[in-house]
């Protein structure tokens, strides 16, 4: 009984923290684009718009841009609260139905990065972990290159490379496992070079522990040393780094998309962003907010199944 009232305290906790984190984004997206300059009739209509200044009034009304900022905060919160975001001043379609719509590439995009860091990461840490100065130091190297390297720039490399020179795979396009390859690559390259600096220092901070070198005087190879147990003992930092990092994909993928001329979230948000489309992309803002919130419980969930010592 004492277990089950602790499991609801910290689940009531979490959905409270959580609803809590989603109020700030929202308030906070709702208040950085409510100030920027520019006039959202004249973002709905379009920079080259011939529309009369009768026109212009009866969109301020209908959208109730005429009554004070509070107000609408208030209004805006409250379709919220009934899960509403609201209309597209562009597209004219509610912005629940546009992200659904483009939802699908970008997760797809995402996963696909997230799988192919943590690969690379586990490869290279467990390669170059305890081994010779000269391999620790190319790792090193590579990751460094890795993370500094602009992601459009990384993009751009890859697809002179591999699409223009080679011709491995196509230029633009979100169709076909081969169309997702150098997207995801793009995005995973600099994760996979911080998630391997990690796992590298918990990897030879495990190999020195009495463990190893007890189960390498059992006879157990190198290999068998590092994925049978180190790997474990190193392996709740790179949860909780990874769950971090996946979490903010989502600023990424704007990039992302963009150089390889994707459909997606990104897209999406660049595009509105560019025609100051306040509801989609407060929008988006609240389902990376959300994404995050997901992940960060479940980074937790992986944490206290790994280490016993922080359950409830």
């Amino acid at each position: 009984m004492i277990m089950i009232i602790r499991i609801a305290r910290d689940l009531a906790g979490r959905l409270v923290g959580a609803a809590a984190v989603m109020f700030g984004a929202a308030s906070l997206a709702f208040v950085v684009l409510a100030s920027i300059p520019g006039d959202p009739v004249t973002a709905l209509l379009g920079p080259f718009t011939t529309a009369s200044q009768q026109i212009r009034n009866q969109i301020t009304v209908d959208y109730g841009l005429d009554r004070p900022l509070y107000a609408q905060y208030l209004s805006y919160l409250g379709r919220l609260a009934h899960a509403d975001m609201g209309e597209s001043y562009q597209l004219q379609r509610p912005v629940a139905e546009l992200i659904a719509d483009q939802l699908g590439p970008t997760v797809q995009l995402a996963l696909a990065a997230v799988v192919l860091a943590v690969l690379i990461a586990v490869v290279s840490a467990i390669s170059t972990a305890g081994r010779g100065r000269l391999s620790r130091l190319l790792a090193m190297a590579w990751e460094l290159v890795a993370v500094s390297l602009p992601s459009y720039w990384l993009g751009i490399l890859l697809l002179t490379a591999f699409s223009f020179q080679l011709r491995i795979f196509p230029v633009v396009g979100a169709t076909g496992a081969s169309a997702l390859v150098l997207p995801a690559l793009t995005l995973a390259l600099p994760i996979a070079g911080v998630l391997a600096q990690v796992l590298r220092e918990g990897l030879e901070a495990a190999l020195n522990q009495p463990f190893a070198v007890t189960a390498r005087a059992r006879g157990l190879s190198q290999l068998a040393v590092r994925l049978r147990h180190a790997l474990k003992h190193a392996a709740a930092p790179l949860a909780t780094l990874t769950g971090w990092l996946a979490g903010t994909l989502l600023g990424g993928a704007v990039i992302v998309e963009t150089v390889f001329g994707r459909a997606g979230i990104g897209a999406l948000a660049l595009q509105s962003a560019m025609n100051k489309d306040m509801p989609v992309l407060i929008g988006i803002v609240l389902l990376s907010t959300l994404v995050f919130v997901v992940i960060s419980s479940l980074v937790d969930l992986f944490q206290s199944l790994v280490d016993p010592r922080l359950r409830p």
